[in-house]
């Protein structure tokens, strides 16, 4: 059983390290894409560099993903080593990315109202006028449609399945 837990975990690490790559790809063109539905909406395409709303790999947007994934590398190590720690640390972290999963799937549902917030708290009079489902609409149209829905369903499921079966795993053994 360790061994599943293993290639889940690495399965969940492959599925983290898609968010960037697709990003870095595909965010030059999502920006792109948002700025000129700014445009459309007479609203200056600078205010999203202005208030630090960004569609591509940079910062945290990789930073995190990348850090999970070699966590969860590293605990697939230690099963696949029948390592004492195996258990525990899979269920610490296998645990913490099934809650994290959550809140970004939470945050990817709830997107435009988090936004619209967002640029309320920011009091800002440009921000308040812009459309905010038209934009992020746009800024998800400049994604190929394998990446938008299909790519981000499989990795929820890869990421809540593969962690979900990781711990049944490791505490059946």
């Amino acid at each position: 059983m360790p061994t599943l837990a293993a290639v889940l975990q690495l399965l969940v690490a492959v599925a983290f390290v898609s968010i960037p790559l697709v990003r870095h790809r595909y965010g030059p063109a999502a920006k792109a894409a948002a700025e000129a539905e700014l445009a459309r909406q007479d609203v200056p395409p600078a205010v999203l560099a202005e208030h630090g709303l960004k569609f591509d790999a940079s910062g945290h947007e990789t930073a995190a993903p990348v850090a999970i994934a070699a966590i969860m590398v590293t605990v697939a190590a230690l099963n696949l080593a029948d390592h004492d720690w195996a258990r525990p640390l899979t269920w610490v972290f296998s645990s913490l990315v099934l809650l994290g999963n959550a809140a970004i799937l939470y945050s990817q549902l709830t997107a435009a109202k988090s936004v619209r917030a967002a640029f309320e708290r920011k009091g800002d009079p440009t921000l308040l006028r812009i459309d905010v489902p038209a934009l992020l609409d746009a800024a998800e149209g400049a994604f190929p449609h394998w990446v938008m829905p299909v790519l981000q369903n499989i990795r929820h499921t890869i990421v809540f399945a593969g962690s979900a079966v990781a711990l049944a795993a490791v505490t059946l053994t």
